[in-house]
């Protein structure tokens, strides 16, 4: 197994979508929360806590907006600022987001994504000619597939069209790695999916549950395309599913057909519940990669219980065996709803009170869980590390 290549087990993500949203109009978060203005200071307060792993998303409506004409000027920024805060980056290409000539269904979508993804790794080596190089080429293809392809709540607003949408991301997103990997063949691909987990409300209706896990298992084409267990066309391969990043919310877990959320803080607990380590558990055996959790958090009131159970979990998950590489809290600053702009979701470790100064706010709770999340980290790493010293001597 390959060391871990990320700087701090507990990481930081930059909320950095771009795309249209469901009344067509563009998006730009790191604009929107001002990350563009305030990144020198936003890296500081990473800092100071002892965060030096980010997840930073390029923006591609804004790098190119001409076809195969690339401004690189913001990105430039991100790399000047992290190198004086040494803070290590992982890179997203397309978060959500695409310029505003294409579509994944446009017949040209794979070929420009693939051109700005070799555009990008030259770019960075040219500046940063040494070190790791972590890339997420399309964030999250399972969920934008079902927004744009199935509900109509962003490019390009089809219904009934998911497979198709996915299938030509996952084109662009194996061509992409191609040629990334002509310029720069260490490039290691972080692949971020939704960690989802779908059951019958009823377990005892056996017809429904085995039509719940088929729904559950689908959650996977994503990986065995990239790793090129189905849709060999596409020329996905295993090394491609280099580290696996699994986006967790307390929304991930429902009910086939009425689609209810399963509560994971009711009393007493709800059954269908799964906690993380179960889910991760799964993803591991199946593909026997390393895991990261790559984004989570909750809105407002219960930011704290939800971090002291995801530390909790992680600290399961590292004890069972399984190479959890890190946990990355997203967004680490507070956002504003994609559809509704003017409404601020209150997730982050930093809350904005007011859009019209930008100012950060520490959520006191969300830190103190993250520092006890911290302190039980360190204790089970160290005595992990002293088993393998035992058993090596």
């Amino acid at each position: 197994m390959s060391e871990n290549p990320f700087r701090s087990f507990i990481m930081g993500g930059f909320e950095c979508a771009d795309h249209q949203n469901a009344f067509g109009e563009r998006i730009d978060l790191i604009s929107l929360t001002g990350h563009d203005r305030f990144i020198n200071e936003d890296y500081a307060r990473l800092r100071e806590i002892a965060i030096t792993t980010v997840r930073e998303g390029i923006r591609w409506s804004h790098v190119e907006k001409k076809p195969f004409v690339y401004d690189w000027s913001q990105v430039e920024e991100i790399i000047i600022h992290a190198h004086k805060h040494d803070i290590q980056v992982v890179w997203d290409i397309c978060h959500f987001g695409f310029p505003d000539d294409l579509t994944p269904l446009h017949p040209m979508f794979a070929r420009r994504f693939a051109h700005l993804c070799r555009a990008f790794v030259k770019k960075y080596r040219s500046l940063v000619p040494y070190g790791e190089l972590i890339i997420t080429p399309i964030n999250e293809v399972s969920f934008l597939s079902w927004l744009g392809g199935e509900v109509k709540g962003t490019s390009p607003y089809c219904i009934n069209q998911g497979w198709e949408v996915k299938y030509m991301l996952m084109k662009a997103y194996i061509e992409g790695i191609e040629m990334m990997k002509e310029i720069d063949p260490s490039v290691r691909i972080m692949v971020t999916e939704p960690l989802i987990h779908i059951s019958a409300p009823d377990q005892t209706d056996t017809d429904l549950c085995s039509e719940a896990w088929k729904r559950h298992q689908e959650q996977f084409q994503v990986l065995d395309i990239l790793s090129g267990k189905i849709c060999p066309e596409l020329r996905g391969k295993e090394e491609y599913l280099d580290l696996i990043g699994v986006n967790f919310y307390f929304n991930n877990q429902w009910t086939i057909h009425d689609q209810q959320c399963i509560d994971w803080d009711c009393e007493p607990p709800n059954p269908l519940w799964r906690s993380l380590s179960s889910l991760v558990k799964e993803v591991y055996l199946r593909y026997e990669k390393p895991v990261v959790i790559s984004e989570t958090s909750i809105p407002e009131h219960k930011r704290y219980s939800w971090l002291k159970m995801i530390g909790e979990e992680c600290i399961n998950i590292i004890k069972s065996g399984i190479p959890l590489y890190g946990c990355c809290i997203y967004p680490i600053i507070d956002r504003p709803d994609w559809d509704f702009p003017e409404t601020w979701h209150h997730s982050g470790l930093w809350d904005i009170p007011n859009p019209d100064n930008l100012y950060r706010e520490i959520h006191l709770e969300s830190l103190l869980a993250l520092n006890q999340f911290r302190s039980n980290l360190s204790n089970v790493l160290e005595s992990e590390k002293a088993v393998v010293t035992a058993e090596d001597y």
